[in-house]
């Protein structure tokens, strides 16, 4: 029997008492096999979504199959099929890795004689076979994210949920953890669902994207269609002096459309415009700017496009805390 590790939503809604609705009856698809980014500030759904396709929270409406399961009435069955390292690693400070892979293959029931094995398997995919005998307390992030993907992936899930499993990190880290994910996938045909506010991660990862915001989801497809959509280059001003904003903006206008950011001025060029002309109407009217940059279409363009706004300019916070 072909196995099914697919994740099939239709009109999913989770309202919480005394807010707006956290997710706002999105639809989605994740192929088998597909690597899905999930991107939105925090406070737009993300996690709340993910929640409720592992069966952690239950739906207000709508309905959600993950690898052929039912979310409301097959919880069990979906928990078999999935991993999940979520945004708060469950860790024991003072147990070492080896104990916590040692701990998940009893509780996952994995045969006596495959136990121990699977452990070093997981141990050596991660980077953690050094550090296996120390104790988590001492572990650095980028170390307890490596291990709690791990411990996700003891019973071999054929879905893997990732929520923002990568802030916090550095560079190096990020990198690695990207790595594995891209192996699961590419050789292990795992299905990735990745909640992430980083665009270079859903940039590098993802076979495709949604963007999320006030729960609704806003665009959908593959980067390199979405930044097509988008087309033209940008514009990104950062004035001198705050004085200065007002009268910058309105000269940016006459060159292109004037998009929302928090922080800097921003227009996307008409059809013919280019960087030169701009800078040469700032040295006419003598405007002075303390920055000025080019760009290509990028995801963040297309948050910016589709919902007015930054994804580094969201508001902090942890993911529906708003909503709640």
């Amino acid at each position: 029997m072909t196995r099914d590790n697919s994740i099939v939503v239709e009109k999913l809604v989770r309202e919480f008492k005394k807010g707006p609705r956290a997710v706002d009856g999105i639809d989605l698809y994740v192929a088998p096999g597909e690597i899905y980014g999930f991107l939105g500030p925090n406070g737009a759904g993300k996690s709340t979504t993910v929640l409720m396709l592992t069966t952690l929270l239950p739906p207000t409406a709508g309905s959600a199959r993950v690898g052929g399961y039912d979310v409301r009435t097959e919880g069990p069955k979906v928990r078999s099929v999935i991993g999940a390292a979520l945004q708060e690693a469950a860790l024991d400070p003072l147990l070492t890795g080896r104990d916590h892979l040692k701990l998940q293959t009893m509780l996952q029931a994995i045969p006596k004689a495959e136990r121990k094995p699977r452990q070093e398997e997981l141990l050596d995919r991660v980077g953690l076979t050094d550090a296996a005998d120390r104790k988590v307390g001492g572990y650095s992030g980028g170390m307890k994210r490596r291990l709690d993907l791990a411990l996700a992936l003891v019973h071999r899930p054929t879905i893997l949920f990732l929520d923002e499993p990568t802030t916090g990190l550095d560079p190096q880290s990020r990198t690695a953890l990207w790595e594995e994910v891209a192996r699961l996938a590419r050789e292990d045909k795992v299905t990735v669902f990745l909640t992430t506010q980083y665009l270079e991660e859903a940039d590098v990862l993802a076979d495709r994207v949604g963007i999320i915001d006030n729960g609704k989801i806003v665009a959908e497809g593959t980067p390199t269609a979405l930044k097509e959509e988008i087309g033209r280059p940008s514009i990104h001003v950062t004035p001198c002096r705050e004085e200065d904003r007002q009268r910058i903006a309105e000269l940016m206008k006459q060159y292109g459309e004037p998009l929302g950011s928090e922080r800097e001025l921003v227009v996307r060029l008409r059809e013919g415009i280019g960087l030169v002309d701009v800078i040469r109407a700032m040295d006419a009217d003598g405007v002075v700017v303390d920055d000025i940059e080019l760009r290509a279409p990028t995801l963040d363009d297309v948050f910016l496009a589709k919902t007015g706004r930054t994804l580094e300019g969201a508001a902090t916070g942890e993911d529906g805390a708003s909503a709640r």
